[in-house]
């Protein structure tokens, strides 16, 4: 995973820190203990929280919880994060996922993004080079392209593993079709 060095002065909205409480939904009292753990407590929703304290959150949850749990945070994340209106498509919705990260942080330095390039009728090229774990960005991507695609579709999204953060790279790949 991309070192988050050149976050120290980045803050993540509360709104979209809602995503965990609302994945973890079964162990309140353990997701509070863990945002708490993190100084990211008490939670709300108009606060801004350090980036670095929410990647610890999402490093513990991955240790101590599991894989599952982190995908389901990425999954609710277009529940909670603020996110722009006028999305109608899986490719409106992907577009979007820059601008909606750009939304819920605020601050400098370098938090990378979600890049996104068609690659054929139903199917798109997502690089994404932001500091969260790898996912994170699948739940994200995987709830956003199910949420918006055609009634007759199903969602596939493939992480190319010759481009991982997991193993130092500085971002994941993803190819996603429906």
């Amino acid at each position: 995973m991309k070192s988050s060095s050149g976050t120290h002065s980045v803050e993540v909205s509360g709104q979209s820190l809602h995503a965990v409480v609302e994945a973890m939904k079964l162990g309140q009292e353990r997701t509070l203990q863990l945002l708490a753990d993190h100084g990211l407590s008490p939670l709300e929703r108009t606060r801004w929280y350090p980036l670095n304290a929410v990647l610890g959150l999402y490093q513990t949850i991955l240790k101590e919880i599991g894989p599952g749990t982190l995908r389901a945070v990425g999954r609710k994340l277009p529940e909670t994060a603020h996110f722009p209106s006028d999305l109608d498509s899986v490719e409106s919705a992907l577009r979007s996922a820059d601008t909606a990260y750009r939304m819920n942080h605020r601050g400098s330095g370098n938090i990378g993004g979600y890049h996104y390039m068609s690659t054929g009728p139903r199917s798109v090229r997502m690089h994404c080079d932001s500091p969260y774990p790898c996912l994170l960005d699948e739940g994200l991507l995987e709830a956003l392209s199910e949420r918006f695609k055609p009634v007759d579709a199903w969602v596939r999204i493939e992480h190319v593993s010759a481009s991982c953060r997991q193993h130092g790279d500085p971002g994941c790949t993803y190819i996603i079709s429906w």
